[in-house]
């Protein structure tokens, strides 16, 4: 992962953690802004309550009509002892006539009872105006924002200094895997050469294959190594492999491999079909499933290797040894985990291999049973086959 990249991340975490904490602050905020709106509006209705009666009482006795007093930010309305409307201009009147403040459906009402025989033999007047706390949500989201946005930055940056030395570490660290790496190859190549020439002018020798099969299997451990440094840096593009002729080459490659141990590889080909994959990927998948059946099988005894076609019609590789079996089928895929830690590895391999056949959509089926071997198969999916 990228410096950037992993402060960003984090970032986004440590923000979203940030944000769940101060929900339950700021809606008590909220409430106390809301009651704040409340008693702000229930001041407002009796200064339009005043407005009102000042309208009334400064009505001539002796004119021949009252128009009554309206105004645009508020309505009002005159009842009788019964509720009964004198004059209302209110679009919807409240449930009760109580004495004060009241909140019904969206509105705001303020209730007065007023003097008898005074104001047109009216008992209530009542003010209305519409409620809303959009302002309240407004201000409060604004907040939230605001803290989220700085938050966020402030994590960014800090976190992206933070990472700065452990990224310099890993830089360096990287650069020193790839360079070792390079220098593991050449060695590796040279050993496979010579042993290559030496057979080819003097005729085998077991001491030299023995030398070429545990070159080879240095040779499958630098190619895991490889992959994990380069699948993420280098497009793997995906072209056309003969199955069965891919297979035969893996299995004739590891068989000095398995000599060492007094295995043979015992290899079927029931299922001649072309794979539409990246070949690098389907040689980590192969060569570590070989490779693991040979180090758990116990000496003296078969692997099989092969292809053949499921019952609903799509191609499958197995690979089954005689060894030590399985105790934990989903384990066996994390990273670093080793089954028995009496037989090497780096507990990479399998690791490898569910990365490439989730990328893939390859499904795996394992049945094993302790001491009594463990079989691996690995169906290809219909999109990515062709049948010969």
């Amino acid at each position: 992962m990228k410096k950037s990249d992993y402060a960003v991340s984090y970032a986004y975490a440590y923000t979203a953690l940030v944000t769940i904490i101060l929900l339950v602050p700021l809606m008590v905020y909220s409430l106390h802004l809301k009651e704040l709106y409340k008693i702000k509006n229930e001041q407002e209705l009796v200064r339009n309550t005043a407005l009102v009666l000042k309208a009334i009482n400064e009505h001539n006795s002796a004119d021949e009509y009252f128009k009554y007093p309206r105004f645009s930010s508020f309505r009002s309305g005159l009842y009788d002892v019964r509720g009964k409307r004198i004059f209302s201009l209110l679009t919807e009147e409240p449930s009760f006539f109580k004495n004060g403040y009241s909140v019904e459906k969206q509105r705001a009402y303020y209730v007065t009872t007023l003097p008898e025989d005074r104001y047109f033999d009216a008992k209530y007047l009542i003010v209305e105006n519409r409620i809303s706390y959009y302002e309240v949500y407004e201000q409060v989201l604004l907040i939230l924002l605001s803290i989220v946005a700085v938050v966020f930055l402030l994590s960014v940056l800090f976190l992206d200094r933070f990472a700065r030395p452990f990224a310099e570490v890993n830089k360096k660290l990287d650069n020193f895997i790839k360079d070792s790496m390079h220098e593991i190859n050449t060695p590796l190549a040279i050993i496979n050469i010579n042993v290559d020439l030496y057979n080819r002018k003097y005729g085998t020798n077991k001491h030299l294959q023995r030398i070429k099969a545990s070159a080879k299997v240095l040779a499958n451990i630098y190619n895991d190594m490889d992959y994990l440094i380069k699948h993420d840096l280098v497009e793997l593009k995906p072209e056309e492999v003969d199955l069965c002729d891919f297979l035969s080459d893996r299995v004739e490659y590891f068989e000095e491999v398995a000599t060492l141990k007094g295995i043979s590889i015992i290899k079927s080909c029931e299922c001649c079909a072309k794979i539409y994959m990246n070949a690098k990927q389907l040689q980590r998948v192969v060569d570590n499933s070989i490779s693991n059946a040979i180090k758990y099988s116990f000496e003296n005894q078969s692997i099989e290797v092969g292809s053949r076609l499921t019952p609903s019609g799509e191609c499958q590789i197995y690979f089954k040894d005689q060894g030590i079996g399985i105790d934990d089928t989903e384990k066996i895929f994390d990273r670093y985990y080793r089954e028995s830690k009496q037989v090497g590895g780096l507990g990479i391999g399998l690791n490898i291999v569910r990365t490439i056949i989730q990328r893939e959509n390859i499904k795996v089926q394992i049945d094993s049973k302790p001491n009594n071997g463990a079989s691996f198969y690995y169906t290809f999916p219909k999109n990515i086959t062709t049948f010969n």
